[in-house]
């Protein structure tokens, strides 16, 4: 070790101990407390503020909450409560409300005489949202006056100050993001306005409005939506399955406390083969589940098969009924208050507190032996629905074991159509869907076969909206898939669930001709990754790709374009003698053009798909892949360009 080494690790002491003060710290890693930088941590910044207004609300204080998207792209969210408190802080010597916006882990939260529960509450989240707005101005109506306060990145650059008198209480907090820290600085009306129903929903008499002041019709008057929910969860439900055929037309629904805990649950069955369960703490979607989730299934498993048992309806079932049957078919929606919650990280998706399981079961059972006892007939469909899964579940165990039995961790090699790459890191290894056989012998040219595999898709691949398990395991394509990305079925938690422990790419990518069967397949696909593997789209691992349409060619000068604007300043900039090649599909381009435009990391264009709303997307995929036409055909016409054609 040199001298210069030496001294340096000498000098390593307290001083070398960065402390970051305020919300330094914040600015510094904002992904550590809101998510990332890109579109979702920008909408995250509303949701911090939206969901300070809704504990406000759920105290019993605050009855209207009003979220308005600015012309400039900034938030203003106006709520009805008592107002953020404006009196000194004894111990931070500066204004609560100064204290509740620029001190992390500061808030109402904290104290359990304020809040009963909490979400979020004057906290980490406020502050957070203050930290990373080049500019915020908080208006607080109290006692009869209004206070106003201005900070800019955290800091106030003003004094709290009065500036008129109110009637009404609450707070009006306005916020810019700071465009040198996120990506994108566009808020997205329909992302918002998701969030907000769902809020609606989970908060039966609450007033939601959204308002776009950057989209104004003939009239000058901006885009706006009010939401509003009397029965709560029962129209969650409904709305949720509104594409799809109820079993039992009707919602089961209760609404009660156990052990302290508020717990409201709606349930009801459907003709689809898919379970649809959604579970929500103190208003956060806990995506991953938690123990209000186990809770739920176990009540649910547990009353419904003492009821099969004690009325003999499963006695002609030649197959053993497992807890999963009792769960195709099911929409639910869980939602608890809890006082205190115990979050599995920052990000809130997973509950880890152990005495909401038990309260969220003995509720779950209560309701459903009620509801059972008193409506037989529907008892009875439930209870053949969950027969007919145990036996189509019997079908799929043994396609099910014909893959695993075919599968390369079992020795049986992958699909030979398989291009396979030669790294070993799935990290880096990226897996191309090909539609079509001869496109896919152009991208296995193409390709690096350092990291890139392909596997090329013939036809489309079966609508697994509409099919039953053993059907869609039975499916070549399917069972092709399956094997070539070594995702196998079965984990310790649960049989049924998708196991992607040994998946052999981090990049999976649909690339498909850039027409109306491409479109529809690119569909199929991730109808499929929906349904059957939607952990890869939650790990951000599936991404589409997007091939060029034109070729513009004059001497010597050649340029791929994706869009006609970009053909027509082609043809701009190099004259009228342009030759403009129309790419019908990936079967018409060469290798090197394939490579060279969709498939080299450097040049290329790829759309990661991810679920901003699962609630939404599964209400979208029924409606679009399903059996149901009307639905369908609105949905169409209302997303439709129309084009005037010369025909």
């Amino acid at each position: 070790m040199s001298e210069e080494e030496r001294e340096r690790e000498e000098q390593y002491s307290a001083s070398n101990i960065q402390v970051l003060e305020g919300l330094e710290a914040v600015r510094k890693r904002p992904a550590m407390y809101i998510g990332d930088i890109s579109a979702k941590g920008l909408h995250h910044l509303v949701y911090e503020v939206v969901d300070n207004s809704i504990d406000e609300a759920l105290a019993g204080f605050a009855s209207h909450i009003e979220v308005t998207i600015n012309p400039d792209n900034s938030i203003t969210v106006v709520d009805n409560g008592r107002g953020i408190p404006v009196d000194m802080h004894e111990k931070e010597h500066k204004s609560a409300l100064e204290v509740v916006l620029t001190v992390l882990h500061a808030g109402g939260k904290f104290d359990k005489g304020s809040y009963k529960v909490s979400g979020g509450l004057h906290g980490v989240g406020v502050s957070c949202v203050n930290a990373l707005s080049t500019y915020l101005r908080a208006e607080v109506r109290r006692s009869g006056k209004v206070y106003m306060q201005e900070y800019s990145c955290g800091k106030p650059t003003t004094e709290l100050k009065v500036i008129g008198e109110s009637e009404t209480t609450g707070t009006t907090i306005t916020f810019k993001p700071d465009d040198s820290i996120f990506t994108v600085t566009e808020y997205d009306y329909n992302t918002l306005a998701i969030r907000l129903r769902d809020l609606a929903y989970l908060n039966a008499g609450i007033t939601l409005t959204l308002t776009d002041m950057r989209q104004l019709d003939a009239e000058g008057n901006p885009r706006c939506e009010i939401f509003y929910s009397k029965e709560g969860l029962r129209e969650f439900v409904e709305y949720i399955d509104s594409n799809k055929e109820s079993l039992i037309n009707d919602v089961i629904h209760l609404n009660t406390e156990r052990q302290g805990i508020p717990v409201e649950v709606a349930l009801t069955y459907n003709s689809s083969y898919n379970e649809n369960v959604h579970s929500f703490v103190n208003n956060i979607n806990t995506i991953e589940g938690g123990t209000h989730l186990s809770g739920f299934r176990r009540g649910l498993t547990t009353t419904l098969k003492k009821y099969a048992e004690d009325n003999k309806l499963l006695e002609k079932v030649k197959v053993e009924v497992s807890g999963d049957d009792f769960r195709e078919g099911l929409t639910a929606v869980i939602s608890v208050k809890v006082l205190e919650p115990q979050f599995e990280g920052q990000t809130k998706t997973k509950l880890g507190n152990s005495e909401v399981a038990g309260a969220v079961s003995s509720a779950v059972s209560e309701a459903l032996r009620n509801y059972l006892e008193e409506h037989p007939k529907q008892a009875r469909t439930i209870v053949e629905k969950v027969a007919l899964a145990a036996q189509a579940r019997h079908a799929a165990y043994n396609a099910r074991n014909k893959i695993l039995r075919k599968s390369p961790l079992s020795g049986g090699g992958l699909p030979g159509k398989l291009a396979d790459c030669s790294s070993r890191h799935a990290e880096d290894c990226e897996l191309f869907l090909v539609e079509g056989d001869s496109a896919g012998g152009t991208a296995k040219q193409g390709r690096d076969r350092t990291f890139q595999a392909i596997l090329p898709l013939r036809g489309k691949i079966l609508n697994v909206e509409k099919a039953m398990d053993h059907k869609i395991l039975d499916n070549k394509e399917i069972e092709s898939l399956y094997r070539a990305m070594r995702v196998t079925i079965g984990t310790e938690e649960d049989p049924m669930e998708i196991n992607i422990s040994r998946l052999a790419y981090h990049k999976i990518i649909i690339m498909t001709d850039a027409d109306v069967d491409g479109s529809h397949i690119a569909t199929l696909l991730m109808t499929f990754f929906f349904r059957r593997m939607r952990p890869i789209i939650e790990n951000g691992y599936l991404y589409l790709a997007t091939p060029p349409l034109f070729k513009c060619t004059r001497g010597k000068n050649e340029e791929y374009c994706w869009t006609e604007t970009q053909v027509q300043q082609f043809i701009a900039q190099h004259g009228d003698k342009t030759k403009v090649q129309r790419y019908k599909g990936l079967g018409e381009m060469s290798a090197e053009e394939l490579r060279d435009t969709t498939m080299d990391p450097e040049q290329r264009l790829l759309k990661q798909v991810n679920i901003t709303d699962a609630a939404e997307a599964d209400r979208i995929f029924s409606m679009l892949m399903g059996e149901d036409v009307a639905p369908r055909r609105d949905f169409i016409e209302s997303n439709a360009n129309y084009a005037n054609i010369d025909a």
